[in-house]
């Protein structure tokens, strides 16, 4: 039976984050996208100058046509920007029985675009934490679920990685690409510990939407059947070759796209 994972997330208008960024993970990892789109935003790679928030109703009326016909495997929640939607879409995971729940708390894009409202948060960690499998925060989104500082070592990671658990949730992925060292580390905690997942760094300024593309990419695994900690390592590295084959790619002025098709585009 073909994999279907379903996104639910805002819309890019220049094509590399959001719900483009999954959809084109989804399809590079074999896995059939299908989508709901709770935002429009005009932005590009420099920046985002407009949110448009689709209603909640409508966003709801989505969800149901999707899983009223599609073998719907894992869902990946991405930018959710009001209180409303987010309830409206916790409402639709516990009505349609959802599994494999995946969470990307999206609050600020790349550019600093803050994509959220403040009410939104303490609806994010209270109606959507506790029904994901897994929750994927980068260090600043970490630190503002929890009102505490951004983790500066791997130690302050992984008790912030221990402390969201609380809110419910699985297991949660602690992202560590905004860190400076010569590893970018993830960090995964479940109920089996802390598990560390790390691959060199890579310098480069394009590195637009990688959070959602990781996000999207253990979406996948999961709608292949794959396990937690396998599905975490291989969205690691298809996401450390996306960004390894952003420079081969020329869009926009500013911090551009992954190389979403680095793998499938090298081999032609």
């Amino acid at each position: 039976m073909t994999p279907i994972a379903l996104t639910i997330a805002g819309s890019d208008s220049s094509g590399g984050a959001g719900i483009q960024a999954d959809l084109k993970t989804f399809a590079a990892l074999g896995v059939y996208g299908a989508s709901v789109v709770t935002a429009l935003t005009a932005q590009n790679t420099r920046g985002v100058a407009a949110v448009h928030d689709v209603p909640a109703d409508f966003v709801a009326r989505q969800i149901d046509a999707v899983f009223a016909d599609l073998d719907v495997r894992t869902v990946k929640i991405g930018m959710l920007s009001q209180a409303a939607t987010v309830d409206a879409v916790a409402e639709a995971l516990d009505r349609h029985a959802a599994q494999n729940v995946v969470v990307d708390p999206v609050m600020v894009a790349t550019s600093g675009g803050r994509l959220i409202a403040d009410g939104a948060v303490e609806h994010l960690r209270t109606r959507l934490m506790p029904r994901a499998r897994l929750v994927t925060p980068n260090l600043p989104e970490a630190a503002a679920l929890l009102g505490a500082s951004a983790a500066r070592d791997e130690n302050e990671m992984a008790a912030q990685a221990r402390a969201l658990l609380q809110f419910g949730a699985h297991a949660v992925l602690i992202k560590g690409g905004h860190g400076n060292t010569s590893e970018s580390v993830d960090l995964l905690a479940d109920a089996d510990g802390v598990t560390r997942f790390a691959a060199r760094r890579i310098v480069t300024q394009n590195t637009h939407g990688t959070g959602c593309t990781l996000s999207s990419a253990v979406a996948a695994g999961f709608a292949k059947g794959l396990d937690l900690k396998v599905a975490v390592q291989q969205a690691k590295d298809y996401v450390t070759d996306a960004i390894a084959g952003a420079d081969t790619l020329d869009v926009g002025h500013g911090h551009g796209p992954l190389n979403h098709f680095v793998r499938q585009w090298s081999s032609s």
